[in-house]
């Protein structure tokens, strides 16, 4: 298939760009590069520079069999204190393109959603009949985006599916997460062994979990990617299915720092720092409908595997 991969210069879209060329599809990449890297498109893909709001009419008239959706604002805090960024970027734009895919006849879009668009959930692992209540601007724009595509398949018979999961980690060969503004917890704890902050800190050691830390949910990038390829095969005409994915059990911030202290060696120094406010205790999503429907199974779903691909991918940047 001829694919349009929006975002595909950014982590997770340049990994779905790889292999989607890995699996014998024609690939074409869409980015503004504001957050992505020219460097990151993977060989094999022709690559567009622009926004979508100014481009994808004369970029879809090429003729496509689908899009995969990554291009998106996704930073949580920000998205509180600039929320018309989030919805003019994340909504405005993806109605553009809805647009666009049905002035040309695109026929399958595959979008990255989020597990933010639950909100604090009522039970774990979340499923997804659980109540879609965002605490953030940055979670309730996707959900707002999921809702618009819900009545374009209707209404168009478009083929869509929606991919909603936590946390992505990992590297996926030479390419590997690497933001101007990083939020997440792997990176921030192997900047720390790379010396590039003094510690790492802990929001809070008194939670209702085993070790009294958080608990999150944490795929591999390529698990992830392999879960796009999966959905852009079963997608069905005028129906928009939505699909978590998650490895089911989440790891808790000590078990991520020890594990990260393990794989590089380092003592990797940690200081307890109160609680964020709205930080829930666990957020872990359970794949039980992906596995049931889309044959999808997490392959790479051990800790010290997902830490140790990141840090092969940390320090090759480091020492380039």
């Amino acid at each position: 298939m001829k694919l349009l991969v929006t975002g595909g210069a950014g982590y997770v879209g340049s990994v779905n760009a790889a292999r989607l060329i890995e699996s014998g599809h024609e690939v074409v990449v869409l980015d503004d590069l504001s957050t992505g890297h020219a460097d990151a498109v993977p060989d094999g893909a022709r690559f567009v520079r622009g926004d979508i709001d100014d481009v994808i009419g004369t970029v879809l008239a090429e003729g496509f069999d689908g899009v995969l959706h990554f291009a998106a604002k996704s930073l949580v805090g920000e998205s509180m204190v600039d929320p018309a960024k989030y919805w003019q970027g994340n909504v405005v734009t993806s109605l553009r393109l809805l647009d666009a895919m049905r002035e040309h006849g695109t026929p399958r879009l595959v979008f990255s959603s989020t597990a933010a668009t639950y909100g604090e959930p009522e039970e774990v692992p979340i499923s997804e009949t659980a109540p879609t209540r965002p605490t953030n601007t940055y979670g309730a724009s996707k959900l707002a985006i999921d809702h618009a595509i819900t009545s374009y398949a209707a209404a168009h018979g478009l083929a869509a599916v929606s991919l909603r999961y936590f946390n992505v980690a990992g590297a996926h060969g030479s390419i590997g997460e690497r933001h101007a503004v990083e939020t997440h917890l792997i990176p921030l704890v192997l900047q720390v062994a790379l010396g590039q902050r003094e510690q790492i800190q802990i929001f809070g050691e008194d939670w209702p979990t085993e070790d009294g830390t958080c608990v999150r949910d944490y795929i591999h990038v390529t698990d992830l990617a392999d879960a796009h390829l999966l959905a852009l095969e079963h997608a069905t005409a005028g129906e928009h299915r939505i699909y978590n994915l998650g490895n089911g059990t989440g790891f808790s911030v000590k078990q991520v720092i020890d594990t990260c202290r393990e794989v590089t060696g380092h003592a990797i120094p940690a200081a307890i720092a109160p609680r964020r406010a709205g930080d829930p205790a666990v957020l872990v999503a359970s794949s039980e409908r992906a596995r049931t429907e889309l044959g999808w199974k997490p392959e790479r779903a051990d800790l010290t595997g997902i830490v140790r691909d990141a840090w092969e991918f940390t320090r090759s940047r480091q020492e380039a």
